[in-house]
């Protein structure tokens, strides 16, 4: 995330739809990833305040700004559609006249969109499915209900479905506890079911798909056997040094899904941590950083600007968390990174570096590595 600022000086948030200060109407382009108030055209259309250009684009809200999705993003307005990047992904919602289905609709899809924001900001390609069948990305978002089979959360093909449960925090906490779970949020569901799409897309018939097999075991071994006997014997006992979470331990799929998931939140974390200008290089708090050795490739372009990113992301959680504490609150990265983790962690960088992703790089003295 980005700190973002009305024209008038105002600090603005991602999921504001109006200006506290000036009042002005607010929204979001994923194009340019800017946030920013409204000018209003003559046509019903918008441009962005302060927009330069000779001929500044236009905009149309999008139609689900003030329905119970309250979407503050941007539709081009040169584009036939009603609704944006976003919305478009969303192919079924749940029954709205069904209790809780619109407020937990309203949270499912601000996560969504904060999702999407880090892949966006990543340079990812996002195809709705409504494009391109066979490549393209959708989402299912469900209710279980009394008569009907339960809805779970997964991936298949390009279809993301979500139980809209999730959005309920007793019901989060219930799966978290039975199932062993340190940290269970709607956007780290999204971020990895999101990683099995993106796995089809980058790795399945690429050249990566070898040195993925290599580092993270065949994938070709049954899928539905090694959940059975995950969940029926648990995680090898040393999974802590070979793995980001018990779960990863279960099938090579399941395990770069968790890597790919902590990735993207280590990247949209320091990527917020940078944009706000939070100094943690004064902290007592050191490290004994992670070095070459650990790369999975340590000629690749990302090299070193990966380990910084990865050595800033341990000091950065581990004052994050002690914050947490004083406050009575579980860890906000209750995970410890290891060698191997990391190792995976690079894979997928290098995975970027080959369509020109670079890794994150803090901002220069704001973390303190040594």
């Amino acid at each position: 995330m980005k700190a973002f600022h009305c024209t008038c000086g105002q600090p603005l948030f991602f999921d504001n739809t109006r200006c506290l200060a000036c009042g002005a109407e607010v929204a979001f382009d994923p194009f340019e990833q800017q946030l920013n108030a409204l000018v209003a055209a003559d046509d019903d259309t918008w441009t962005i305040a302060g927009d330069a250009r000779a001929a500044p684009p236009r905009f149309r809200l999008c139609e689900h700004r003030t329905l119970a999705a309250a979407c503050n993003w941007l539709v081009p307005a040169h584009e036939s559609h009603t609704t944006c990047l976003s919305c478009r992904l969303t192919r079924t919602i749940p029954d709205l006249s069904r209790p809780k289905n619109a407020q937990r609709l309203a949270n499912v899809e601000a996560a969504k969109r904060r999702v999407l924001f880090g892949l966006i900001t990543c340079g990812l390609p996002i195809v709705p499915k409504e494009d391109d069948d066979a490549r393209g990305l959708a989402f299912d978002l469900l209710e279980s209900l009394p008569d009907g089979p339960p809805v779970m959360t997964g991936h298949a093909g390009g279809l993301v479905t979500i139980n809209v449960a999730e959005a309920d925090d007793d019901h989060r906490e219930l799966h978290r506890e039975s199932l062993k779970e340190p940290y269970r949020t709607i956007i780290g569901h999204l971020r990895h079911e999101l990683g099995h799409y993106y796995w089809d897309l980058l790795i399945r018939g690429a050249a990566w798909l070898e040195p993925f097999r290599r580092l993270f075991g065949d994938e070709r071994a049954s899928y539905g056997d090694a959940l059975q006997r995950h969940y029926r014997v648990g995680p090898p006992t040393d999974w802590p040094d070979r793995y980001i979470s018990s779960y990863a331990a279960s099938h090579p799929w399941e395990d770069w899904a968790e890597t790919w998931a902590h990735y993207q939140h280590m990247r949209s974390t320091l990527q917020t941590v940078a944009s706000f200008g939070l100094a943690t290089a004064s902290t007592p708090y050191r490290i004994t950083p992670f070095e070459t050795d650990v790369l999975f490739d340590q000629a690749a372009p990302s090299a070193s600007n990966f380990l910084q990113w990865v050595n800033a992301w341990v000091v950065l959680t581990a004052v994050l968390n002690e914050t947490s504490r004083s406050m009575g609150q579980p860890d906000v990265y209750p995970f410890v990174l290891n060698r191997s983790v990391v190792t995976k962690m690079h894979f997928i960088q290098c995975v970027m570096d080959s369509i020109g992703i670079a890794a994150v790089v803090p901002a220069p003295g704001r973390l303190n590595l040594d």
